[in-house]
């Protein structure tokens, strides 16, 4: 029964992991194929299964974290997020800096998937945090709520654009709607939630390559400026594209927006760009310049295997149709429609980890509600969208970026993290059961 099959996973995995203290990525692999066996694949299939979650999530992420990490390091190296945390913390107030923080996720948000605003925002994160003399969790968790609240409320994001196509919404409508409801959300799942932790459970040790703070005079300072624009050039890219994608799709610009505004380009681009604003404009040499980017590259090596063996396991319980098994249990419902489309994609999200695959099998299961009942096709949206975000824990690759980025314990990931997509989750159903009383 696949329900028990994830169940067994799950406690295996915490059991590898918490009592006999075995790696992350070597746990997730060997619990990768225990499952699969269980929902009775062959050896041979259950490993096949793996290679594509692997091959999968490497090929979406590689480029993604890869460039975004060596963006951060010359950010990092040449003072520039010194610069930019220094400036916020003059500018907002030391009182004021998380909200500073919260309101540039939210902003880099929009624009960014989730694993490329990680890479992008984690340096001033450490940064801020470093400047401000704040626990890295007490920036770290509300700038993290922002920028996953955006990733599942908000188009262009692949999940939201894609479930608007299949209940037929208007993608506008459904970007206004989701932002006002993604504000609370990431407000109380952030700022607020921090509150409840003591100062020294939000201390962290920054893992070793991610952050290397040196204090730099402020003559060798690249501009606030310059250095603003360069962290932002993904972000600068990646808008323009969704501008030209919602606004002018068919015109003449498309195909080039397209092209340097995929979130690989735009990363690749910003890096190129670096090493002239972060190197070369400030006396570097190119050698030194290279160092930055294969110390920044040895950082994160093992950080991408552990997410890529999460990617696995996630693989591993889609292969096995336990999202199927789910959605015919569901499927014979008389709940009311958001909260049906929420509810769904909310057991998917946990029982297979992916959240784009739980909202669009929830979307597909929901979609003919729409036309049923009269329902909000952007509301539906935007409950799938919630559902898709609740409870993550080990079978998603989310759980993984943000437990290795922060260097915690499965423990206190479950505590910050997955109690805090949960809130988000829940006050986005909030806010749709509100919407819909107005719309």
């Amino acid at each position: 029964m696949p329900i028990i099959s994830v169940t067994i996973g799950v406690a295996l995995l915490l059991l590898l992991m918490m009592t006999f203290k075995l790696n992350a990525f070597v746990a997730l692999l060997l619990v990768s194929l225990v499952v699969g066996i269980l929902e009775g694949m062959t050896p041979i299939e259950a490993v096949e299964s793996i290679e594509a979650g692997l091959g999968g999530t490497l090929g979406h992420l590689t480029m993604i974290i890869i460039f975004g990490g060596i963006l951060g390091k010359l950010m990092t190296d040449s003072g520039g997020a010194q610069q930019i945390a220094t400036t916020m913390i003059n500018a907002f107030g030391e009182k004021k800096i998380q909200l500073a923080a919260v309101i540039t996720a939210a902003v880099v948000g929009i624009a960014l998937f989730f694993e490329t605003g990680v890479v992008v925002l984690i340096p001033l994160v450490f940064t801020i945090a470093a400047a401000a003399g704040v626990p890295v969790l007490y920036i770290g968790m509300p700038v993290i709520a922002a920028l996953i609240t955006m990733h599942g409320f908000v188009p262009p994001h692949p999940g939201p654009t894609a479930i608007a196509n299949v209940f037929g919404a208007n993608i506008g409508l459904t970007l206004i709607l989701g932002i006002i409801i993604a504000i609370p959300a990431f407000i109380l799942a952030g700022p607020v939630y921090v509150k409840f932790f003591k100062k020294e459970s939000l201390e962290i040790d920054i893992p070793k390559g991610l952050f290397n703070p040196k204090e730099f005079k402020e003559e060798e300072l690249p501009s606030f400026g310059i250095s603003i624009f360069t962290a932002l050039l993904p972000v600068i890219l990646i808008a323009l594209q969704a501008c030209v994608q919602i606004f002018a799709p068919n015109s003449a610009i498309a195909p080039v927006t397209d092209f340097i505004g995929n979130a690989n380009i735009a990363l690749f681009i910003s890096v190129i760009v670096a090493f002239f604003t972060f190197g070369l404009n400030l006396g570097k040499k190119m050698p030194e310049i290279m160092q930055s980017l294969t110390d920044s590259v040895s950082g994160i090596a093992m950080i991408l295997l552990i997410i890529a063996a999460g990617g696995a396991f996630k693989q591993v319980l889609v292969d096995s149709h336990i999202d199927k098994y789910i959605s015919d249990i569901m499927a014979g419902s008389t709940l009311s429609p958001l909260l049906l489309t929420w509810l769904i994609a909310a057991i998917l999200r946990v029982a297979v980890g992916s959240a784009t695959v739980a909202g669009m099998t929830a979307a597909g299961i929901a979609a003919p509600l729409v036309a049923a009942t009269g329902a909000s096709p952007e509301l539906m949206v935007l409950a799938a969208g919630a559902g898709s975000v609740t409870f993550s824990h080990v079978n998603d690759a989310g759980f993984w970026i943000y437990k290795e980025y922060f260097n915690l314990s499965i423990g206190q990931t479950i505590k910050t993290w997955s109690v805090m997509v949960t809130i988000i989750s829940l006050v986005g159903l909030a806010g749709v059961i509100i919407l819909d009383m107005f719309i």
